[in-house]
């Protein structure tokens, strides 16, 4: 139960009472008492208690074999992976947001061909599950033995095996990139159409040529809307790479399965993958967050303090002034 602090106004001498004053001066004396929600507390003392109840289970139930974890934690097979892992996250996310800013710039063209193949792009690689387009080009060579250039439907002059230019790694990328070109590419067009268009119309009556106003007034408004959502392909990409297992490329579930094979340990090889996992996301999630607020700065005049700046703030006391803005 708190008391609320109360004002005393004061009234010149002679000052005549309205009506209703009797009644304010009553209830300003009174004390005030805060709405309990018993339920709450109820339901958050239920979730610390299950909470505690697994981290006790993970610190005592043997099961988890931790000490087979810290072995192999950072075993050279599984920090080479890792290395392997984002190899195919940056080789598929540029291969992906390269191509999908062209898919996306022809689903925006005033062409119909080109936006009837650009739409048909989209439906047909985000129809098709990730592992059966890997498995696809894995086997191109099986139906196009050897490539050509030369006159459509014609000679060719020249020409290359196919498999002797797209291995199991270039296979790999290849599929990763041209699925997650299906994703940015409407990641990217619903951000550049999300932008107000009476922007490109004030731009166009300034005169400012038509590549500056997609430069420096559409695309800086439509990064908002556009990292969110990229930054959640680039981080189901880096999970999604585990899907390459079938092909026998040694990234991190791949070697965690076959170190698992050998030992019969599952559970704790499987637990060393999901902490890497977790570390990597965490990494992309905080590089995330640097640049949301790097593009936050044209809609905000004082962009929010990063964690280190609320950390300073915190060992500082709470009466410590703000650090000066770009500090981090």
């Amino acid at each position: 139960m708190t008391v609320t602090d109360t004002t005393t106004v004061r009234r010149p001498a002679g000052a005549a009472r309205g009506p209703g004053h009797d009644d304010l001066d009553e209830l300003a004396g009174l004390r005030t008492v805060p709405a309990r929600h018993p339920w709450r507390l109820v339901a958050g003392l239920a979730a610390v208690v299950v909470l505690a109840q697994f981290v006790h289970g993970l610190a005592t139930n043997p099961g988890w074999d931790w000490g087979t974890f810290r072995l192999y934690f950072t075993a050279d097979v599984i920090v080479r992976a890792v290395g392997r892992t984002l190899e195919l996250t940056a080789y598929g996310t540029v291969l992906g947001f390269l191509l999908g800013a062209v898919v996306a710039a022809m689903r925006l063209s005033h062409s119909r061909i080109l936006r009837s193949i650009a739409w048909a792009y989209v439906w047909a690689f985000r129809s098709i599950p990730l592992i059966v387009q890997l498995v696809f080009w894995f086997n191109l060579s099986y139906l196009y033995k050897r490539f050509g250039f030369g006159i459509p439907f014609g000679p060719t002059f020249g020409g290359f095996e196919t498999m002797n230019v797209l291995s199991a790694l270039g296979a790999a990328v290849l599929g990763l990139g041209l699925h997650q070109a299906a994703f940015a590419a409407e990641i990217i067009r619903g951000g550049i159409i999300a932008v107000d268009a009476g922007q490109r119309e004030a731009a166009a009556a300034l005169g400012i040529p038509r590549r500056r106003q997609a430069w420096r007034i559409v695309l800086p408004q439509a990064m908002r809307g556009i990292l969110p959502s990229a930054a959640n392909e680039v981080i189901s990409l880096l999970k999604g790479t585990s899907v390459v297992y079938v092909m026998a490329i040694g990234e991190l579930f791949y070697q965690a399965q076959v170190v698992y094979g050998r030992t019969g340990r599952v559970v704790p090889l499987l637990m060393v993958a999901t902490v890497w996992y977790v570390l990597l996301t965490t990494v992309l999630s905080i590089g995330q967050y640097y640049v949301e607020r790097h593009f936050a700065r044209g809609a905000e005049r004082t962009p929010p303090p990063t964690p280190l700046q609320r950390a300073r703030t915190f060992l500082r006391g709470p009466g410590a002034a703000r650090s000066p803005e770009g500090q981090s």
